[in-house]
């Protein structure tokens, strides 16, 4: 058989997420972000299309290094207003069965106690279709909003992280064994005290006494997101991670990338095909070449260059400066900011970078075209690339799902590459790895704390370099 396309659709509770200055498009829905009919329609839609889920990504600080403050990204409605991700999955799991929902959650700046019963929370209302996606937070606005001076070091950043998940594991995994709800009127008892336990977890960042609050949910631990692709994030997705959000600039890179994580799950003793991969990809289609052609020119002219710029944190308004002049130039003089130039290559004009960032094409994972054209370009990622599945990035919305489910979707499934419907009452874990596959696998590093012998014995840390 081969290989099917997972898609997500890759969301957020703001305006402008990943596509800066569409808000404005007449027919743009983004507005609407505060609603709850705007979630409840869009999943009802992704459900009629059968996507995997929806993938909500999150920041809890503002980008302000552009133009040294916030103005920009608030004038552009970049990535604020900004509201809380888990508070609208109840919504969309209320009006969808098979829907899943992976949700943004930083590790840093709050305790683990408190998500544990979120996250377990969230299992239940869903009947099993969440995934959390694990971030250690990177905005230095975000590290002043919870007390500290500047943003804490990324390494160290992911030592917090590793605990976390440590103590989550215990309280999912290892406090409540299975059969520790009974249920038992006639003896006036619902959960059989002996089968519940503290944790008694003890480690350098947290001390957590446990027990959890929740009985067990059909996950336990729900589907484990991670988006990495540095070293430290790379050795961390071998412990931890399910999925990974990752990409590369060409295929050669992708794959690289992909087997340095499957070796990092296996120098953690697990089944490297206990991984699946995704990445961000951005499809526009159209019936017609000529439709395709309106499209891309009208989103073209509604792009925001600026509000590009303040999303990558840029040092340097480039907008300030000639169109020709060279990067080289730039670097030479040290103006202020240079130092974020040097992602850039020197002999690139001003005007080159300026324009990139209006583009559509940056990445590797962009196609246009018919649903021939954009079906071809899938099987690619899917067979040369060696990817499980896309985040698709929203240009207008709900068109652009739309479009996908009209257009791709029914190309895909011709060629077998995408389900023909649901399998009904399956959990977000089963849809990616199988039937049965309900909890984390036996190998994953989580599943040791369903021996309660092994909750007070403290797990060897993960250490970076500093």
């Amino acid at each position: 058989m081969p290989k099917q396309l997972h898609v997500n659709l890759f969301e957020m509770n703001c305006v402008s997420h990943i596509v800066h200055g569409l808000w404005v498009h007449p027919e743009n829905n983004r507005h609407r972000f505060n609603d709850l009919d705007y979630w409840t329609e869009l999943a009802q839609l992704l459900e009629y299309g059968t996507f995997d889920g929806v993938f909500l990504a999150d920041v809890i600080g503002t980008y302000d290094r552009f133009r040294d403050g916030p103005q920009t990204s608030l004038r552009e409605a970049m990535q604020i207003p900004s509201n809380d991700p888990l508070m609208v999955i109840p919504a969309m799991a209320a009006v969808t069965k098979n829907l899943g929902f992976g949700a943004t959650f930083s590790t840093t700046y709050e305790p683990p106690f408190a998500f544990a019963r979120r996250m377990s929370t969230l299992d239940h209302l869903t009947k099993g279709r969440v995934g959390w996606n694990i971030v250690t937070s990177y905005l230095p606005n975000a590290a002043r909003n919870f007390g500290h001076a500047t943003e804490v070091v990324h390494d160290h950043r992911y030592e917090i992280a590793d605990e976390y998940l440590d103590v989550l594991y215990k309280l999912w995994e290892g406090s409540w064994d299975d059969d520790a709800v009974i249920q038992d009127r006639e003896q006036r008892v619902y959960t059989d005290p002996q089968k519940v336990r503290y944790i008694n977890h003890v480690g350098e960042h947290f001390r957590v006494a446990g027990p959890h609050l929740c009985q067990p949910s059909r996950q336990r631990t729900p589907v484990l997101f991670q988006a990495t692709g540095s070293p430290a994030g790379i050795e961390f997705a071998g412990r931890h991670a399910e999925v990974v959000f990752t990409g590369g600039l060409d295929a050669q890179e992708v794959r690289a990338n992909i087997q340095a994580m499957r070796n990092k799950a296996v120098a953690h003793e697990r089944d490297p095909a206990g991984l699946k991969f995704i990445v961000m990809a951005g499809v526009i289609v159209g019936r017609t070449d000529e439709e395709v052609s309106r499209k891309l020119d009208s989103y073209r002219k509604l792009m925001s260059v600026e509000a590009s710029l303040a999303h990558a944190q840029s040092a340097i308004d480039l907008t300030a400066y000639p169109k020709d002049a060279l990067i080289s130039d730039l670097l030479e003089l040290k103006v202020e900011g240079w130092e974020s130039l040097q992602r850039y290559k020197p002999e690139w004009t001003v005007g080159t970078v300026l324009a990139q960032f209006s583009g559509f094409n940056r990445e590797r994972f962009f196609v246009a075209g018919t649903p021939t054209v954009v079906a071809d370009e899938i099987e690619k990622w899917l067979d040369v690339d060696g990817i499980d599945g896309i985040n698709l990035r929203q240009y207008l919305s709900f068109e652009t799902a739309r479009d996908f489910i009209e257009l791709v979707i029914p190309e895909l499934r011709r060629r077998g590459r995408f389900r023909e419907r649901y399998n009904e009452g399956e959990t977000l874990r089963e849809r990616l790895f199988g039937a049965g596959q309900t909890r984390l696998p036996d190998d994953h590093f989580g599943a040791r704390y369903r021996d309660p012998a092994l909750l007070q014995q403290p797990a060897k840390p993960l250490r970076f370099t500093r």
